[in-house]
Order: C-alpha cells, then structure tokens, then sequence
C-alpha cells in the first residue's frame, strides 16, 4: 500500500505544470539574420508598404526591441560581432587589408580561428549546428562556417552584388560545405532554397538540441524574388524580397509547430545593419542608412520567441546588441563562455521580462571602420567632432569631408538635429572619459587599442576554395 502511495505521488508531481520561466532541456535556436533590412520594413515596426503577418506574428508571441543595435553600419563587421560577441575592432575584421570596408571574393583575410565562435560554443554543449545563407567571414577554406562550428553550410559566401569583372571575381558561387554546387547562383531562388535547406535542417535534428543561423542573402540589392513573390508586393523588389522572407519565416515557424518544437525554440528575427534608404527601404523613424553611424545605419529590428520564456506581447526599450546573442544564448544552453575578452552581456533577464531589468550596457560606441564617430550613454548620443571622415563615404546629413560635433537627445530627437550639448556640461565630461576608454581599448582610426585582436591573414601560397 504504501510503494502505491509514493508511485501516485510521483505521478502526480510528474503532471505538474512546469514552473514559468524553466526549460526542460536547453532550448533549440533559430536566428534569422538579415541583409540591409531597415528598422522600418516590418509591419510590427511601423511599415505599411511590406506585408510581413509572419515576423509580426512572431512579434505578438514574442518580445520586440526599439533599441537594438548592430556593431556596424555594414556587412563583414557586423557579421563578426554576432558570432564572436564582441566590437569588430577587437577581432580585426572592422575591414579588410586592402582598405575595403567588407571583405570581397579572393580577400586573404577572414575571421581568426583563434576566436571562439557562438556555433563553437553551442557545438560543446551538444547542438548540432548549420549555416544556411550569407556568410562573408572570408570564402577560403580556413575561413569558411565548417572552420567555425557549423556542422552544415548552404548558401554564397559574401554579398551578392560582388560579381566585379574587372577585379576579377567569380560568379557569385553557390556553396554546400565546401563545395561550388552553382556558379553564378540563380538568386531569384536563394530563398526558396535557403528555405528548404533550413526545414531539412530542423527535421534531421529534431530529436537533439540544435542551432540554426539562417542569413539571408535579402533585401540586400540587386534584389530579386521568386517567380511566386515576384511583382505582388506594393513596395516595388524591394517588397517582393521582404515578403518572400517572411514567408520563409512562416515555413520555418510552421515546421516548429508540426515536429511539436514551438515551446521549445527560442526563434530570433533581426538585421545586420539599416537599409540603403533606396529602392524601398525604410529605417523610419530614423535618421540615415547603411554606412552611416546615424539611428538609421546601425538600430536594427529585434524580436525574440519563446514561449513560457520571454513574454508575449511585450516591448523592451533597453539598448541591447548583436553581441549579447552569444552570451545570452550560450547561458539558456547551460554552455562554456570563451576565456578570452568579449564585449557582449547576458541579455536573459531582458529577454524574460524581469522586473526591473536593465541594459548590461553602460555605453555603446558607433564605429565606422576604423574611427570612432560617436557614442551612446543612456538616452544621450554625442557626435564626436571629426576633422575628416572615414572612409570618406560622408553621412546624407554632413555634406563636409568633416563634422562639428552635436549631442543628441534621443528620447526627443531621433532625427539627430539638435545640438544640446551646451546645456549638458556633465554629460559632456562623461562622453569624453568614454571616448578615452573607447581609444585606449579598442583603438581609434590608425592606432590600435590595447586588447584588439587581429583577423587571420592567409599566405598566397594557399588555394582558394572558389574558382
């Protein structure tokens, strides 16, 4: 009577409801990265053009920021500091040798083996791990996702505008693993195929914890869309691509539910860097676009699902970056953090709507290649004053090769107009101790910063693995 006793109560604590908030084993991740998608191209954002009921969908179960940044207002950089957690002037990958902002086909350099990368990381603590889309860490062997903790790579290895005959580039090339499958890819196709190799992905690992990092080629231009998407939209290309990426966002989430994975997979939407402003996109609110260290080039849309997790329905306007995502996800993966320096912070009690969570982040510094151009300090952002720019690609706002310096209330002034700095003294003396610090460790313009790493540079001795 009694071994029945203890069997009933073992069934019963069995039936009760897991605690909100606890994960039976460590979630699965999908993070869904972006090519140039402003802060304001998704209907959850403010659009009216794109339709996008999929990600605002996504937004409505989920959390969404308003304040969510990348590292850089372009590609290589930014792509850096998602999968290393840190600036991309700390991993020498702020641009490339030959003095281009982002690497291009047959660049020697790419990300250091020496960095311990996100997929790494997960790949430790028994994820399997897959890379489908753009990758632009550098197209050699040693440079490519298999090198860095992708168990599958499918997709172009950097942007899909880099097909320049007179520099001598290949067709844009089309890779699985480490192979050219199609040369030049059909991109009116990548994202019905990134799409299927994705759902493949999921369904091959859906008994193990896995990582899927799926970049998508769009709405970098030239743009395209498939047959399906092609002209339907009201935005022009530009919406046709948007459109089709929401609808592989709807696939993928549909996939979710069927295996019975939804409340198990936190699902992370977001965008390397602002739209071009051209051809359709729209960082509205914001002022500026890619290139620029304004709003427009470097705040980016953020939204995050996972259910009986992070709350639905719910709006976090703390600044939070592309590098919290490695520690933040290593911690829900009950994972190892890299011994090394990153600047990245746990974002977890954001993402579960804490009461009273706050930013990890006393400061956020907008570099722009090599140069510091300016500084965030809670609401506050101060334009650093600049003899020259560079590069000399001058934000749409400073017509000059240099710049008078402004602070800038963002809580009042997202279109960074008005100069307050003359009634802040105080916040002014703070934002020049943060600029020292910024120059001292990560370096500014030439000079290096004393804990910057560097990126790998290959001999020329060594093949490439691209015709």
């Amino acid at each position: 009577m009694q071994r029945v006793k203890c069997l009933s109560l073992m069934f019963l604590l069995w039936c009760l409801p897991i605690e909100r908030g606890a994960i039976a084993q460590p979630c699965n991740v999908v993070l869904i990265f972006c090519d140039d998608l402003g802060y304001g191209d998704l209907g959850c954002y403010g659009s009216i053009l794109n339709r996008t009921p999929n990600i605002d969908k996504l937004a409505a179960e989920g959390q969404r920021y308003t304040d969510f940044y990348s590292t850089s207002p372009v590609c290589t950089p930014s792509r850096a500091s998602l999968l290393t957690g840190c600036y991309p002037r700390r991993v020498g990958l702020h641009e490339d040798a030959t003095g281009h902002w982002v690497l291009i086909p047959r660049s020697r350099r790419g990300l250091s083996p020496e960095e311990t990368t996100l997929p790494e990381m997960l790949k430790a603590a028994g994820y399997a791990t897959a890379c489908v889309g753009k990758w632009h860490l550098g197209d050699q062997i040693q440079h490519l996702p298999q090198a860095h903790g992708f168990d599958k790579y499918f997709g172009i290895p950097y942007s899909n505008d880099m097909q320049q005959a007179g520099r001598g580039d290949p067709p844009l090339p089309l890779v699985e693993q480490a192979t050219v499958i199609e040369a030049p890819a059909e991109q009116s196709q990548l994202t019905q195929q990134y799409t299927r190799e994705a759902v493949e992905f999921i369904e091959n690992h859906q008994r193990e914890p896995f990582f899927l990092y799926l970049p998508h080629t769009f709405p970098h231009l030239p743009l395209h869309a498939s047959e399906r998407f092609l002209g339907n939209s009201r935005n022009g290309r530009y919406g046709d691509s948007v459109e089709e990426i929401d609808w592989s966002t709807g696939e993928i989430l549909d996939c979710l539910k069927r295996l019975g994975l939804k409340d198990n997979t936190m699902v992370i939407f977001t965008s390397d860097n602002g739209s071009n402003g051209r051809n359709g996109g729209s960082n509205a609110p914001l002022a500026g676009a890619k290139g620029s260290t304004m709003e427009g080039g470097m705040r980016v849309p953020m939204v995050v699902r996972l259910p009986g997790v992070v709350p639905a329905g719910t709006v976090c306007s703390e600044l939070a970056t592309t590098m919290d995502l490695l520690p933040t996800l290593v911690s829900f993966a009950e994972g190892k953090m890299p011994a090394h320096e990153i600047d990245g912070r746990d974002i977890s009690s954001l993402l579960r709507g804490e009461s009273g969570a706050r930013s990890p982040h006393e400061v956020f510094y907008y570099y722009r290649r090599r140069q510091l151009q300016a500084i965030r300090w809670r609401n506050w952002k101060w334009h650093l004053p600049l003899a020259s720019t560079f590069p000399r690609w001058n934000d749409a706002t400073f017509k000059s090769k240099g710049r008078a310096g402004k602070l800038i209330d963002l809580e009042t002034d997202l279109k960074e107009q008005v100069d307050v700095s003359s009634n802040h003294p105080k916040v002014m003396a703070k934002m020049r101790v943060f600029a020292k610090d910024a120059t001292q460790d990560l370096g500014n313009e030439a000079e290096a910063g004393a804990r910057q790493r560097q990126a790998l540079t290959l001999d020329h001795s060594v093949p490439m693995v691209l015709p």
